[in-house]
């Protein structure tokens, strides 16, 4: 549950910099159709002053960055922002908001209790009747925008996410080639080939110095081949027909007794509940292990040529999902968003700087094609700063100038994530300079796009339990089944473990995340 939320994080920022790449011009579309441009817009005749409160990671923007000023320039607006360093946010947002002077733009990581408790309380603007205005926002899928619905109203513009691109298995193809093995396609001939990665020299160094599957602490990754093992999925219920998270499940029983089976075998990473995510990296990065997981975006080219110096012949291939005992195939996807925006409540009444603040938030999000990134395209260009000013083209790649100078309207904008039309568009594949890793995740991306993915309910309701317990019940439950991967407990102590985690707020968790489903018309499984 806590690790998926990492994932997201990584997505995100991923994501922030989805412009990065640019593989030539297209000299046939060197303009781009510019969805609310406000030279074209009665509401562009006033000029408007539009505050917003928002946070970062890393250093802040300048308060009179060139960046800025040209949005002012372009939009004939006075754009004030005020920029928080994240680890001060929440506290110094939840002051705003109690003070009641709050900004016309509110940016927050994620829907959480204060979201919800605001937007019960009126701080919001509904925004039903302006998301499908606007080409970036009315490609919002209708499951994710359940996630910032609170009684009917959508009260939030959500950040882009890809969907389907979550962290999935991958394995040593060349390895299998020399064991004379197959993809596997079911867990008891992916134990089969854990064990010989393990036991039978699959890089034919003659040495004992290999083995099956990388896992870290908390048991990630899970290795769950579907959304029937995924400990994040609610897919699964209980006895008494309620929706029950995948870690409590007799499917998540059964795959920890085959983790538990490996371990004993040496073919998972020893001692990997004392390991961290970049420790587990390293060993398979390095060709000690042969099963790990992989995604279209974001993955480290230093890491895959890494890989490649050690192990020149190295092919990695992804693992597609496998059938379930239920019939059912395909992976979990994602919430489809990480970050959201909203609108004060008040501009109810200034309708005309509603529409100048959405023109400015859709023109942020516009999808460019990776071939048009470049100064060619006219709204990537000014979007970046202009080439020479805000980044500059290096060997196919943009190199942007650092956030902290302020150079790029993409420093200040309220969302400047591309949305993109498919996950697929994005071709993050075509992105890579390190062979083996730009083949890989061209397969990722072929898998995903041929595989179905369940559409988790879990991310369009709110439990006001699980947000304040979650990383703790989380907790317990990774310890309690690592210890029984470990062999410390029998597997039989399984429903112990899931009664404690009841009592100590997990059943509670399950019924108010049932009873918002309910009043969200939850039906059954989706996939897509």
């Amino acid at each position: 549950m806590n690790n998926r939320k990492k994932t997201w994080a990584a997505a995100a920022l991923v994501g922030t910099i989805a412009l990065t790449s640019a593989c030539g011009s297209d000299s046939g579309n060197n303009e781009t159709a510019s969805t609310g441009n406000p030279s074209s817009s009665p509401a562009s005749q006033k000029k408007e002053t539009i505050t917003m409160i928002d946070f970062r990671y890393g250093a802040l923007p300048p308060s009179d960055g060139k960046g800025l000023q040209m949005i002012n320039e372009k939009f004939n607006v006075d754009f004030k922002p005020q920029y928080v360093v994240r680890s001060d946010y929440d506290q110094k947002l939840s002051a705003v908001i109690a003070s009641g002077e709050i900004p016309d733009i509110i940016v927050m990581e994620a829907p959480d209790s204060n979201f919800y408790k605001w937007a019960k309380q009126g701080a919001f603007l509904p925004l039903n009747d302006l998301i499908d205005k606007y080409e970036t926002t009315k490609l919002i899928p209708e499951n994710v925008r359940k996630a910032v619905t609170v009684n009917g109203k959508i009260y939030a513009i959500q950040k882009y996410l890809t969907e389907n691109y979550q962290l999935t298995p991958v394995i040593r193809k060349d390895w299998l080639d020399n064991l004379g093995l197959e993809v596997p396609k079911n867990y008891d001939e992916l134990k089969k080939v854990a064990l010989a990665f393990t036991k039978d020299d699959p890089d034919r160094n003659g040495k004992n110095d290999t083995y099956g599957i990388a896992m870290s602490q908390n048991i990630n990754p899970h290795f769950g081949m579907g959304a029937y093992w995924d400990p994040e999925a609610w897919y699964h219920k209980n006895a008494d027909g309620q929706l029950i998270p995948g870690i409590i499940s007799e499917a998540r029983k059964q795959h920890i007794g085959w983790l538990a089976d490996l371990y004993k075998e040496g073919a998972i990473t020893k001692d990997f509940a004392l390991l961290n995510w970049a420790q587990t990296n390293k060993e398979f990065y390095s060709g000690k292990a042969g099963i790990f997981i992989g995604t279209p975006r974001g993955m480290n080219p230093t890491s895959m040529q890494g890989l490649v110096d050690v192990n020149p012949g190295a092919k990695i291939v992804p693992i597609p999902p496998f059938k379930a005992p239920d019939g059912s195939e395909g992976f979990v996807s994602s919430p489809g968003f990480y970050g959201i925006v909203m609108l004060n409540a008040k501009l109810a009444k200034e309708p005309e700087k509603v529409k100048k603040i959405m023109e400015i938030i859709d023109f942020g999000r516009k999808f460019v094609p990776l071939e048009q990134r470049n100064a060619s395209n006219a709204d990537f260009d000014w979007l970046n700063g202009k080439e020479g000013q805000g980044y500059k083209i290096e060997n196919g790649n943009v190199r942007r100038e650092v956030e902290e100078k302020g150079l790029a309207p993409i420093n200040y904008l309220p969302d400047s994530r591309m949305w993109a039309p498919s996950d697929i568009a994005n071709g993050y594949s075509k992105e890579y300079t390190v062979p083996l890793l730009r083949e890989l995740a061209a397969s990722l991306e072929k898998m995903h796009a041929e595989t179905k993915h369940l559409v988790n309910p879990i991310h369009s309701v709110f439990s006001e339990t699980r947000a304040m317990k979650d990383s703790e019940l989380s907790k317990f439950l990774y310890a309690e089944q690592t210890k029984m991967i470990f062999g410390e407990k029998p597997l039989s102590d399984w429903d112990k473990m899931v009664a404690e985690w009841s009592e100590k707020g997990g059943a509670q968790i399950i019924k108010e995340v049932n009873d918002a489903l309910k009043a969200n018309g939850y039906t059954g499984p989706q996939w897509k």
